[in-house]
């Protein structure tokens, strides 16, 4: 497998950091841009760069002159009655999980172009956006802006670089801790899947690998749900 420069943006928790863990056990260049970088301790290898997507402007002056893979990871979760989300709200949501991958995109796109053997490029939604959910309507509506853009550049960068999105239910991450506090509620939303578990992060992260890497150079303008069947599947007993 020929390494490749990839660059994890949020790669210091949850999913990206076990994306990050696993690129680089596949002997690839990692760059992690996130804002701290306390958890890549134990991973030396990577290199890390201080990035805020929330702000107006960042310095990815590290990274190499040629990128084959960026992964776009950080994320929101606001969950609230429609009538209670400010319009300050709405458009931090929007700023995070959309604004700032456009931003990311675009300050990468010279280098994602310059890849002599392609390039890949993987953003999140979440299942939120193809099955309706109370208190979901901040979160949902960003992240249906990140499907849309995914089938966009999808077409537009193709043949040379392909885009696609991955779309996961509650996962077991920092992110998603307060709506996993104590047991009640993790067997609750547990039970709500119908595969009756919660995911994990590597189980996503996986997912991504696999889009980034060689395996996954016929996948492109593709939203992957990796929900445990949330999106699709109705179980009745």
């Amino acid at each position: 497998m020929e390494a490749k420069n990839i660059l994890v943006v949020g790669g210091s928790s949850g999913i990206g950091l076990e994306l990050a863990k696993i690129l680089v056990s596949r002997n690839h260049t990692v760059y992690v841009g996130s804002r701290t970088s306390d958890s890549l301790a134990d991973l030396p290898a990577v290199r890390y760069i201080p990035l805020d997507v929330a702000g107006e402007s960042f310095d990815l002056e590290e990274l190499p002159a040629d990128l084959q893979g960026l992964a776009y990871c950080p994320g929101t979760i606001r969950l609230r009655p429609f009538q209670r989300l400010s319009r300050d709200e709405f458009l931090e949501d929007y700023r995070i999980n959309f604004l700032g991958a456009v931003n990311v995109l675009q300050k990468c796109l010279p280098k994602l172009r310059k890849s002599k053997t392609g390039a890949s490029v993987v953003l999140f939604s979440t299942v939120a956006v193809q099955t309706g959910m109370p208190f979901h309507a901040s979160i949902a509506g960003a992240k249906g802006a990140v499907e849309g853009l995914t089938r966009s550049l999808a077409a537009e960068f193709a043949p040379r670089i392909r885009v696609n999105a991955i779309a996961p239910s509650l996962t077991d991450t920092p992110l998603a801790e307060g709506l996993l506090a104590g047991e009640d509620k993790r067997r609750a939303a547990a039970d709500r899947h119908p595969l009756k578990r919660i995911g994990s992060p590597q189980e996503i992260a996986h997912v991504a690998a696999q889009l980034l890497s060689d395996e996954g150079s016929w996948i492109t303008g593709q939203v992957m749900h990796v929900d445990g069947g949330m999106g699709t599947l109705r179980v009745f007993k």
